[in-house]
């Protein structure tokens, strides 16, 4: 009869530290909803695709104290995020994913809705696009006769205290698409985009 494996527990365990906090916390997110999680926890996840092999919670704590919150942290620059500790290409990309999924997730949402026919409305896709861009945006807003959005356009990029516009390209833009209503937008990087 072979004699049972003997298990040494004066020998440590190889699984990581961090793996059971994973865990748990993907039971609460899908037991509970994300509104469960603090944005560092909700951000601990959405790093562990990038950093399957490491803790993520001190990565994930770091980025909020820099930037302030889960959104500004995906809509962060890249030269900015590269300055944190401890954070990689790996990371940089998921983040930057994150922010053109949820940018994607909202145009789509205007688009099957009739929507931008609201001042809140045009705020709320602005906030999603553009609120957290580290420098000056003119975005042009083309909508049809049912104000449903034909197409959403940065005209120019300016560097962080002004943009150049040019009336005659806006015009030229607006003709192409057959467009009969337009909106105006302008960002200004150190004022957070509100609705008034």
């Amino acid at each position: 009869m072979p004699a049972k494996p003997h298990h040494d527990k004066s020998k440590p365990d190889d699984t990581p530290h961090y793996h059971g906090h994973r865990e748990r916390l993907r039971e609460r997110f899908y037991s509970a909803g994300a509104d469960a999680l603090s944005d560092y926890e909700l951000l601990e996840m959405a790093l562990f695709p990038a950093l399957p092999r490491r803790d993520t919670k001190p990565l994930a704590k770091a980025l909020i104290k820099t930037f302030g919150s889960f959104a500004e942290v995906v809509h962060a620059p890249v030269a900015r995020l590269r300055e944190v500790d401890g954070i990689g290409e790996a990371a940089i990309n998921q983040l930057k994913l994150i922010a053109a999924a949820a940018s994607r997730v909202t145009k789509g949402e205007v688009n099957s809705r009739n929507a931008l026919s609201s001042w809140n409305e045009v705020i709320d896709y602005c906030r999603s696009s553009m609120a957290f861009a580290d420098k000056e945006q003119f975005r042009l807003l083309f909508l049809d006769k049912r104000n449903q959005l034909i197409a959403d356009e940065v005209q120019q990029t300016g560097t962080v205290d002004h943009t150049p516009v040019y009336p005659r390209e806006v015009i030229k833009r607006a003709l192409e698409l057959s467009a009969t209503a337009l909106i105006l937008v302008h960002n200004h990087p150190t004022t957070p985009l509100r609705s008034r």
